[in-house]
């Protein structure tokens, strides 16, 4: 039951920090496998809101995202901004409760939503 979120904003990849960048362990994780399952989904979602068991990966995640939200995700590999704008996109479109869950979390001020709205918006995500 490997994960990558980073949604999640975004969250990005289910990675461990290393100096420069994330570790790419987690890249081949099967996004789709986890977008079908509502189970497998909310899991990683309860994780990272603390409300929930974490599998390895989504221990990781959870304590990376603070970093990766606040960096622009810069010590991410490109499969790990890609996955995590995949996994935003399927919580915008058809989770928007989850979605608003996490926000409340990792974004009270509203500040990561303001910084990466315009550039989400080209990629055709709507916050």
């Amino acid at each position: 039951m490997k994960f990558f979120v980073i949604f999640v904003v975004a969250f990005a990849a289910a990675v461990l920090a290393e100096d420069s960048k994330y570790t790419t362990k987690y890249d081949n994780v099967d996004l789709d496998e986890i977008i079908k399952s509502d189970r497998l989904m909310k899991n990683y979602v309860n994780c990272l809101l603390e409300k929930g068991k974490c599998t390895p990966d989504g221990a990781e995640l959870k304590k990376v995202l603070p970093d990766a939200l606040h960096t622009d995700c810069s010590k991410c590999s490109e499969t790990q901004k890609k996955g995590s704008r995949k996994i935003m996109r399927h919580l915008i479109d058809n989770k928007p409760e989850w979605w608003k869950d996490l926000e409340d979390k990792y974004d009270k001020e509203g500040t990561y939503k303001k910084k990466y709205r315009e550039e989400l918006a080209k990629e055709g995500i709507k916050l």
